[in-house]
């Protein structure tokens, strides 16, 4: 018997680096987690440097080359793809910028580029939609909001480059930096001119917004700025049925994995509750991913909380969040006719806080999967696999062909 469908699990910067407060184990390795451990050892196991080795991936480039989107020629910023994910359709020539809430203190320092992982700033877009004017540059744009602190924000107009600067300084305590263009075109001086216009309205706005007010009141920390980057046009993506005459679906809570799947034609599945967080309804992502099964060749499900606490430091926690997703995976064993991959797209290690170029644990299960002797999942017990160490553009085609949908090279 040969499997027809192909169940793509990627949670999000689960991998890690030893942590002391855990015995020197990762939290995928402390973490009791059964049902992993269980599809590890009727499956093939490996490690996977997602790009290449030494390569830290970005989440979003890291996704393109799992789905076997090669990112260094069709990536050309992460901005469109969260836009896309965000319900702004990208059309030629407008630009596209992903973006946080964060707080900067009355010195005007940012003290937090999160907002204190603000949930829900749907009112703060919308005031901002609504208030910022940038007509003296023959500008329109679209304005959204991401998941928890994230946004996403287009410019449409005339004579726009996508060759600029960020505002966001990347650390705390510092101030803002001013966006500049970062070639020498004068579509992208005046795309420079429109980001700072853009802030400076946009802040003005924030600093008096009545969520703000009663955020300071009870003593959280507002969101009083927009930083910006990732400035990009969207590339050009061969369609995902097209390219492996598949029907596919995505689940995710994080608007940039939404765009990625939006861009390559697959059918965004919503789920209700679903945050990117440590709250998110995860259970109620495997469900439906169950569901599309039934009709589609091909689902991908991102889950993101443990890699928020791998950018907090959390070990413990990132240890707890691991463990609740596993609690919800026990479905997936009932699963036939179905390739199971589960897999990190980039590890996200407490000690640093960032992405890191460590190769991440994958898995395979399901029918035809030379079954090799893991027993658990984890990045020291998979590197010892059969899968031996690949790299993420490989991953789907293996899958393709345990579903016997791989062409042949050659005669």
């Amino acid at each position: 018997m040969t499997a027809h469908k192909i169940l793509f699990l990627v949670i999000d910067g689960l991998s890690d680096r030893p942590c002391p407060e855990l015995g020197n184990r990762t939290p995928l390795e402390a973490a009791h987690h059964p049902t992993l451990n269980r599809l590890a050892a009727e499956g093939v196991c490996g490690i996977m440097d997602t790009i290449a080795t030494g390569i830290r991936p970005g989440s979003d480039t890291a996704h393109l080359a799992l789905l076997g989107y090669d990112p260094h020629t069709c990536y050309t910023g992460r901005g469109p793809l969260e836009c896309e994910g965000s319900g702004i359709h990208m059309g030629p020539g407008m630009i596209g910028f992903r973006c946080n809430y964060a707080t900067v203190s009355p010195e005007g320092l940012v003290t937090d580029r999160r907002a204190g992982r603000i949930h829900d700033t749907t009112t703060l877009s919308q005031a901002i939609q609504d208030g910022v004017d940038l007509s003296k540059f023959g500008v329109e744009f679209v304005f959204r909001s991401g998941a928890g602190h994230r946004a996403a924000l287009a410019f449409k107009g005339e004579g726009l480059g996508h060759c600029v600067s960020s505002n966001d300084p990347k650390k705390d305590r510092v101030a803002p930096l001013t966006i500049i263009p970062v070639r020498a075109l004068e579509k992208d001086k005046k795309t420079a001119e429109v980001c700072n216009e853009f802030v400076r309205q946009s802040e003005k706005i924030l600093s008096d917004h009545p969520l703000n007010r009663a955020r300071l009141a009870q003593g959280l920390r507002p969101a009083n700025i927009v930083l910006m980057r990732g400035a990009g046009e969207m590339g050009h993506f061969e369609p995902f049925r097209k390219k492996y005459g598949l029907s596919g679906s995505v689940i995710a809570a994080a608007s940039l994995i939404t765009g990625i799947g939006s861009a390559v034609g697959l059918a965004r599945v919503p789920v209700e509750g679903i945050t990117g967080s440590q709250d998110s309804n995860i259970k109620g992502k495997i469900t439906a991913a169950i569901h599309e099964l039934e009709t589609r060749d091909f689902v991908l499900v991102n889950i993101k909380g443990a890699d928020e606490s791998g950018h907090d430091g959390l070990a413990l926690q990132k240890k707890t969040f691991i463990e609740k997703v596993d609690a919800v995976l026990p479905p997936l064993l009932d699963q036939k006719d179905c390739i199971i991959v589960i897999c990190a797209d980039h590890s996200t290690p407490c000690c640093i806080k960032d992405h890191s170029a460590d190769p991440v644990p994958v898995l395979i299960h399901g029918e035809g999967v030379r079954v090799d002797d893991v027993t658990e999942f984890g990045e020291r017990s998979c590197a010892k696999g059969g899968l031996c160490r690949i790299t993420g553009a490989g991953l789907l085609p293996t899958a393709i062909d345990l579903i016997n949908q791989a062409h042949k090279y050659g005669a």
